[in-house]
């Protein structure tokens, strides 16, 4: 897969030790698409060129490795969420920014952001899942989808579990399609209760390199599963590997 751009970042084990590669530009589609196929992506810091970075580790979560817990099966059983593909997006992402995170004033997801990542949202490349109640939208993820990988950049919730919801929903319909990673970048508890894990960045970007082989899959999204049968897929691949492994 070729992206314009590709060979503008430095080789990753140039990064400092809290891994920024690159200094300067703008989050434009075209450099946003070459950075995400590096292993690359934007972080804002207030008060400095556009920051972006390749980590190590980096945090990654296997679809078919993924732990849906008790609590969080049983609601989605339960219908209380409809759950839609690519509908709401620049909504999402608004809705994202404007989450209070311990600890960080302001928000990374600036006007330059979402600018950027609404031009490949309407090129096909990015999107989001939402969950709505009562018509409202309360909950959701946003990403960017590149050969087999998902890259997901923030989520928000404003009611308990909407936010678990929309990942679960993408998480059962990644792997359905057959996707192979989802890129989440630095540590989060939220997202290692999933089962995501710490890689080598090496580890990681060869893993990368193979799951960009696989055709994109352009939006806008229609979700195949709901709710109520992720649950039942992700732990029908799991067998699978189990029994192929053994």
């Amino acid at each position: 897969m070729l992206f314009r751009q590709r060979d503008v970042f430095p080789p990753p084990d140039r990064a400092t030790p809290e891994g920024v590669l690159a200094v300067g530009g703008r989050p434009e589609p075209d450099l946003l698409l070459a950075a995400y196929s590096r292993g690359v992506f934007p972080w804002p810091h207030e008060g400095t060129p556009l920051l972006w970075f390749c980590p190590d580790p980096r945090f990654v979560l296997v679809p078919t490795r993924a732990h849906v817990g008790r609590s969080l099966r049983k609601t989605l059983r339960r219908g209380l969420f409809e759950v839609r593909a690519d509908t709401a997006f620049q909504e999402v992402m608004r809705a994202c920014a404007r989450r209070k995170r311990p600890g960080q004033r302001g928000t990374w997801i600036t006007r330059d952001m979402i600018r950027g990542y609404t031009a490949l949202h309407e090129r096909g490349f990015a999107h989001s899942i939402e969950t709505w109640q009562d018509g409202r939208l309360v909950g959701g993820v946003y990403g960017l989808s590149l050969g087999s990988v998902f890259y997901g950049e923030s989520m928000f919730a404003e009611v308990p579990d909407a936010s678990k919801v929309a990942f679960a929903t993408l998480l059962g319909n990644l792997v359905h399609w057959d996707f192979q990673l989802v890129d989440c970048q630095t540590y989060t508890d939220h997202l290692a209760s999933f089962g995501a894990e710490e890689w080598p960045r090496d580890e990681f970007l060869a893993a990368l390199d193979d799951a960009l082989q696989a055709p994109t899959r352009m939006g806008p999204w229609h979700l195949e599963l709901g709710p109520a049968e992720v649950e039942e897929e992700i732990a029908a691949a799991q067998r699978r590997q189990t029994s192929d492994s053994g």
